[in-house]
C-alpha cells in the first residue's frame, strides 16, 4: 500500500487489497454522490450540507443526508428529526424530514442524543461506510454526506472506498482556513476525488438599511487561491442570525439563501 495511488481501475493488486468497495444494498439506488468536506471545524460545513440538501429537495429531487461526523453529529438537530431508527432483514431504514430528506445520524442510533460517541478513528470509519452500504437509500437523486472536518481517518476510507461524484469544499474568510482548504484540495487530487468547488460561508454581513456587504471576517482572499490551486468559487454565503437560528431550532427546511442557488444548479 505504500505506493498506492488510490485508483483501483488500474491497480496490479485490483481485488486483492485490503481497501474494499462499499457498495449499497441491492435495494437501495442514489444516482450521485456529493460529500461536503470542511479542512477545520467551525466553518459552517453542516449548515451547508442542510441548505444544499433543502435546496436540491424544493427543485423535486430526492435527496438523502449521511451524516459521516459520527463524534459531532449535528444533522438531525438542524432537521428536527428526533428518535432512534430501525431496521430488518440486515437494513437500516433513514428517518425522514418533515419535507422528506432521508436522514440518517449517529445520533439516530443512540437514546440520548447527548451521549458522546467515544471510538478510535478505524470504528468510525467502518460506522460510515455502514451507513452507505446498509441503509435504505431508496431512489435518491442526490446523496450528500457531511464529512468531519479535517483530513482524518474518516476522510481516507470515504475517499478510498465510496464512489465519489462530486466534493464540495467550505470555508470562511480567514486566511488560514483558506491555506487549510489547500490541503483539502490536495488530498482529494491525490486519490482522484472530482473537487467541484468551494462555498465561502460566512463570507459577509448585509447591512440591514443599505444592503451593503461587510467584511465581518476580514478581506476574503479566496479568488487569489483559487487561481492558484484552480478551483471553482461555487458561492459565498452571508451570515445570517436568522437561518443560524432555523438551524437551531431543528427548522434548516424554512431557510432562505438566494446565494446558494448558484452551487446547487451546478449538481
Amino acid at each position: 500500500m505504500a505506493s498506492c495511488d488510490h485508483n483501483c481501475e488500474t491497480c496490479a493488486s485490483k481485488g486483492s487489497c485490503e481497501i474494499i468497495k462499499a457498495k449499497l444494498d441491492a435495494r437501495s439506488s442514489v444516482k450521485k454522490v456529493v460529500a461536503v468536506l470542511s479542512g477545520k471545524g467551525g466553518v459552517g460545513k453542516s449548515f451547508v450540507t442542510s441548505t444544499l440538501a433543502v435546496y436540491l429537495n424544493r427543485l423535486g429531487k430526492k435527496v438523502g443526508v449521511l451524516d459521516a461526523d459520527i463524534t459531532g453529529p449535528s444533522i438531525p438537530k438542524a432537521f428536527g428529526v428526533k428518535g432512534t431508527v430501525y431496521g430488518e432483514d440486515n437494513i437500516i431504514y433513514p428517518l425522514k424530514s418533515k419535507t422528506g430528506i432521508d436522514i440518517m445520524s449517529a445520533n439516530l442510533l443512540i437514546e440520548n442524543p447527548e451521549d458522546p460517541i467515544i471510538w478510535r478513528g478505524p470504528m468510525l470509519a467502518n460506522l460510515v461506510k455502514q451507513f452507505y452500504e446498509n441503509v435504505l437509500w431508496e431512489d435518491l437523486d442526490y446523496l450528500l454526506i457531511d464529512m468531519p472536518p479535517g483530513t482524518g481517518d474518516v476522510a481516507l476510507t470515504v475517499f478510498q472506498s465510496i464512489h465519489i461524484d462530486d466534493l464540495i469544499i467550505v470555508t470562511a474568510p480567514q486566511d488560514l482556513v483558506s491555506l487549510i482548504v489547500a490541503k483539502a484540495i490536495k488530498m482529494a487530487e491525490a486519490m482522484n476525488i472530482h473537487v467541484l468547488g468551494v462555498i465561502e460561508n460566512m463570507s459577509y454581513l448585509k447591512c440591514p438599511k443599505c444592503d451593503e456587504k461587510i467584511p465581518l471576517f476580514g478581506e476574503s482572499h479566496l479568488e487569489e487561491y483559487a487561481k492558484k490551486l484552480n478551483f471553482d468559487i461555487l458561492a459565498r454565503l452571508p451570515l445570517n442570525s436568522e437561518n443560524t437560528k432555523k438551524m437551531d431550532d431543528g427548522k434548516i427546511e424554512e431557510v432562505e439563501i438566494e446565494e446558494i442557488k448558484d452551487a446547487v444548479s451546478r449538481l
